[in-house]
């Protein structure tokens, strides 16, 4: 039997920790098929909130408002470019064995509702990572969204500014206008940027540092989603390239298998020296923990640490900055 609102409302306070768990699951199972396939892309899980799903609930009419609300989990992936849409598409197909039938693209204009503005975004309904299901003991399914960090940020001002009106107050035509045009200037952005990006990845003068960092941060976002110095990771791969003898794209393969084969180990030196570790918070050390080369790091300390310290004794930082690394991975130089 359906549950009325109120018993919905109650259901979902008391489900929303393990929905939110189960988000964060599924998250880090996309997050690790993308670093293998080293597409470039943010991966955000989240509950809804609790204040939306009552007022979806309401304003929906749900028959069933308990399992009508199918985006009780999502995530968003964000692609750097329009021609990622695919990719990444695939890769959630490909990781949730989905078909097409789960699919809502939003990319092409609906026959028949050309009257209809939409966004260019995919939806993919996917059931979720682990063992959850509700207390009727079906299984949970995350809503997953595509699209761009432009588009992201134009729709977010759609939505405060001109998506579903209040009662039958109608946008003024100006307004809408003014909103279609800036969303020219984004489609715009967006097919540059594209360009851009594929024509420097091919370029002989797109170095192999930033082949590096590039492939090493897919893997990173693994363990840690935080914000790191962009700065310093390009100063420190200028230092660590010299340690690797092999292409880029099969170093960072062996990368992906070291971080797999040691996940545990590498998650305990994250949680216990990075940047929202006691040891990092009390004294600002160990802060090559926090950034995304940390991993190169432990992976040489793990397999030629003789050659990383003799290239990180020409370089340009602290022996301490290496010492500190070593300690966060539990050996002696």
């Amino acid at each position: 039997m359906p549950l009325t609102v109120n018993e919905a409302f109650h259901r979902y306070v008391a489900e929303k920790p393990r929905i939110h768990e189960a988000a964060q699951r599924t998250a880090d199972h996309i997050r690790r098929r993308a670093a293998v396939a080293r597409l470039d892309c943010e991966i955000s899980p989240r509950s809804k909130d609790v204040g939306r799903y009552v007022a979806k609930i309401n304003r929906r009419g749900y028959t069933d408002p308990w399992k009508d609300v199918t985006d009780k989990a999502g995530i968003r992936i964000t692609v750097r470019h329009p021609r990622l849409f695919d990719p990444a598409l695939q890769l959630v197909k490909d990781a949730f064995d989905v078909g097409d039938d789960t699919v809502q693209d939003y990319r092409t204009m609906l026959p028949g509702r050309e009257d209809r503005f939409e966004y260019p975004r995919l939806h993919v309904q996917v059931p979720v990572v682990g063992d959850y299901t509700d207390p009727d003991g079906d299984p949970y399914e995350c809503e997953i969204q595509i699209r761009t960090p432009a588009v992201d940020v134009w729709a977010d001002d759609f939505h405060r500014l001109a998506y579903k009106p209040p009662g039958n107050l109608q946008v003024p035509s100006d307004v809408s206008r003014a909103l279609y045009r800036a969303f020219a200037l984004v489609e715009l952005y967006d097919a540059e940027i594209g360009r851009v990006r594929e024509a420097l990845e091919q370029h002989p003068d797109f170095t192999r540092g930033n082949r590096l960092l590039a492939g090493t941060e897919r893997i990173f976002r693994t363990f840690a989603q935080h914000p790191f110095d962009r700065e310093l990771s390009h100063e420190v791969i200028e230092v660590l390239q010299q340690t690797i003898t092999e292409e880029v794209a099969d170093y960072n393969y062996r990368l992906f298998e070291f971080a797999e084969q040691r996940r545990d180990q590498l998650e305990r030196a994250y949680a216990q020296f990075g940047p929202a570790s006691a040891h990092f918070l009390e004294d600002g050390r160990y802060i090559l923990a926090s950034q995304p080369e940390s991993l190169i790091i432990f992976e040489r300390l793990a397999h030629d640490s003789y050659t990383l310290q003799d290239r990180w004794a020409d370089g340009p930082f602290a022996d301490s900055m290496l010492y500190e690394m070593a300690e966060a991975w539990g050996i002696d130089l």
